[in-house]
């Protein structure tokens, strides 16, 4: 189990123990080409990833730069990787707001032009929607805090969400749960 090697067959044994390599030969260029592009469907199999997250992975297997970007180009032109797809994802991901929309596509290193067009095809409806529903799910837990305003406040905020539609949202969940006055709006005061 532990500790154990593979056996050799006796007489493979080269000096001090080790077996013998042959020497390797220098890949060619199309050899490379195809190792590295079955490695970008391979890393894009996993998950949608963006341009800058693939050129990335690309090359840190790779120190041609031309070949980088002729598998990049090849991969968007079979319709593999795509940005716009990318963010409409994050996007679509449930219990986050705006904020952490925008900051995760940065971090993805997105075009700031295709982050703003995600940013302004979200509901605002839906967003309010979603933080009552957050809400909804844990405000027994809120209500076990010693300030459940500031609390439920903190939790959507690191979601993403703005002050703008988290407050109204606490407010209703204050007011079906019998606990008016507590927790204000500190803009209001």
């Amino acid at each position: 189990m532990y500790g154990h090697r593979k056996r050799r067959p006796p007489g493979v044994e080269g000096e001090g123990g080790e077996t013998p390599t042959a020497p390797r030969r220098e890949k060619t260029p199309e050899e490379r080409r195809e190792d590295l592009i079955a490695y970008a469907f391979r890393a894009l199999a996993g998950r949608a990833l963006s341009e800058a997250e693939l050129r990335a992975k690309l090359q840190r297997r790779s120190d041609d730069e031309a070949l980088v970007e002729d598998i990049l180009a090849r991969v968007r032109d079979l319709g593999y990787q795509d940005d716009t797809q990318v963010a409409r994802a994050e996007n679509a991901r449930r219990g986050v707001g705006a904020f952490r929309v925008r900051q995760t596509l940065k971090r993805r290193g997105l075009d700031e032009a295709v982050i703003q067009e995600t940013l302004e095809s979200r509901d605002p409806d839906q967003e309010q929607e979603a933080v009552l529903e957050l809400l909804e799910r844990r405000w027994p837990t809120f209500m076990r805090k010693k300030d459940p305003a500031a609390s439920a406040y903190a939790f959507l905020a690191r979601r993403g969400f703005s002050g703008g539609l988290i407050w109204p949202a606490i407010r209703e969940m204050q007011e079906r749960a019998g606990l008016e006055g507590a927790g204000e709006d500190p803009d209001e005061s």
